[in-house]
């Protein structure tokens, strides 16, 4: 039986911290891309497309080179996460273009109960009480601080249900692939890195048409070199954000990428406060001690929970008195036969 391997709490925090840093700071650079008062880039499907460019084009050098080693995962596999994952970032585009931003952030909180049923589902996965009730604490603390206006329509609501159902799907499938091939989180996006890639750039302009009813060509005609250098910057971001995402996932689970990852939600609206001069309101305030409550709640949880499965006593692997009795008896009545060769021993 093969040992399980085992990660040390440094490391744990080493991803943890890469995925808070880079996703804070690829929010806080795509603003100023994509924000009126900076550079006006509004392609956000085609920018994901160059995230994962550069993000194949790193996994390639690293295979190249030997740094990482190429392990088989079939095609088919790797065609249907990435149209799972393609959906996600679609939908969730459609979904803000649709919906007010209240009703977005609600869309995306509804993450963590649906891939808590979803896993339920698909690995027979039980969550304890502490674990559910630090999920609602954390869902009602980003809920105060995030949720203003609330307002949807019926293609924008479809959108958002395709978007959540995506998302969550994708992030379980990151997890179970990894630990159904044996294969590490940064050579699993290597694969699949480069089909998303391939497909975002090839549907990636109609999709921002559609949204924004600009070509990106004409962009491209007349962009300014402190665009190209914050393109630059997102794009080396994305590749810490991916890599980290898949081990996050890898190490604990889709469910604690979820509930932990808000902790970047809550960055980016003190960030927000600090460097673009955000209104921070008391609501938002105390949603967040909410939330950050909410986070220290559920890391506990998950211990106690963690304690609780290695108490549970293991099936046993010696034998009782009355078992050795009967198999000394049986040694004694008859020789064993061989079964391979077919003869007496």
């Amino acid at each position: 039986m093969a040992t399980e391997k085992k990660t040390s709490p440094v490391s744990d925090v080493g991803a943890w911290a890469m995925n808070v840093v880079s996703s804070v700071g690829i929010i806080m650079a795509n603003k100023q891309l994509m924000s009126a008062n900076g550079y006006s880039f509004t392609f956000a499907t085609t920018l994901t497309g160059f995230h994962f460019a550069v993000t194949a084009l790193v996994g390639f050098v690293s295979n190249s080179t030997g740094y990482t080693s190429a392990k088989h995962v079939p095609l088919w596999e790797l065609l249907w996460f990435s149209i799972v994952a393609n959906m996600s970032i679609t939908g969730m585009n459609l979904s803000l273009m649709l919906n007010s931003v209240g009703f977005y952030q609600i869309s995306k909180l509804s993450m963590i109960p649906v891939v808590c049923v979803m896993e339920w589902i698909l690995h027979s996965k039980r969550y304890s009480k502490e674990v559910k009730a630090a999920v609602v604490v954390v869902v009602i603390g980003v809920g105060v601080c995030t949720v203003t206006d609330v307002k949807v329509n019926a293609k924008g609501f479809i959108c958002a249900c395709v978007a959540v159902l995506a998302t969550s799907l994708q992030q379980i499938s990151i997890g179970s692939l990894q630990k159904k091939y044996s294969i590490g989180a940064f050579e699993l996006l290597s694969k699949t890195a480069p089909i998303q890639a391939l497909s975002l750039l090839v549907l990636g302009p109609f999709i921002d048409y559609y949204l924004s009813g600009r070509l990106i060509s004409d962009y491209m005609k007349t962009i300014s070199s402190g665009a190209i250098i914050f393109i630059l910057i997102s794009c080396s971001l994305a590749v810490f954000c991916n890599i980290s995402q898949y081990l996050c996932i890898g190490r604990f689970s889709a469910v604690s990428f979820q509930v932990l990852g808000h902790m970047k939600t809550v960055a980016v609206l003190t960030l927000g406060w600090l460097l673009f001069d955000s209104e921070l309101t008391f609501k938002n305030i105390a949603g967040m001690l909410v939330a950050v409550a909410g986070m220290v709640i559920y890391s506990w949880a998950v211990e106690v929970e963690k304690a609780a499965n290695k108490s549970v006593p293991l099936s046993k692997h010696s034998l009782t008195e009355e078992e050795l009795t009967l198999l000394k008896d049986g040694l004694e009545k008859g020789p064993i036969k061989d079964s391979e060769f077919g003869e007496s021993k």
